[in-house]
């Protein structure tokens, strides 16, 4: 069993910044993967980035490439979201998401999940 939990959420102005945290327990994640999703009020959960455990290349929504940054430390089990330029749209609930498989953009990739922290950006 894998437990994930997410830290780093909170209120921000817009163009702040924020680096969410997920700290991975249980299985080890050699040769797996790791994602973060999101859900904003009313809305389906949707990609945000992808990761592969091994690291390599990265993954992300149109929606946040070029602010938002995924990486890993394997030492630590911990994945990252670090979060700049922020905009209202980007309130949401932010879940970390762990697969055996291999990665994934999609919500049925992701065999694990987090309870998720809330983000909130105020114009």
């Amino acid at each position: 069993q894998v437990q994930l939990v997410e830290s780093g959420g909170g209120l921000v102005q817009a163009g702040g910044s924020l680096r969410l945290s997920c700290a991975a327990s249980g299985r080890t994640f050699s040769g797996r993967a790791m994602g973060w999703f999101r859900e904003a009020s009313g809305k389906e959960r949707e990609f945000v980035a992808a990761v592969p455990w091994s690291g390599g290349r990265t993954y992300y929504a149109d929606s946040v490439k070029g602010r938002f940054a995924i990486f890993r430390d394997s030492a630590k089990n911990t994945v990252y979201l670090q979060m700049n330029s922020l905009k209202p749209e980007d309130t949401a609930v932010y879940r970390c998401a762990a697969t055996i498989k291999g990665v994934s953009t999609q919500v049925n990739g992701y065999d694990y999940w987090g309870q998720g922290t809330q983000v909130t950006v105020s114009s």
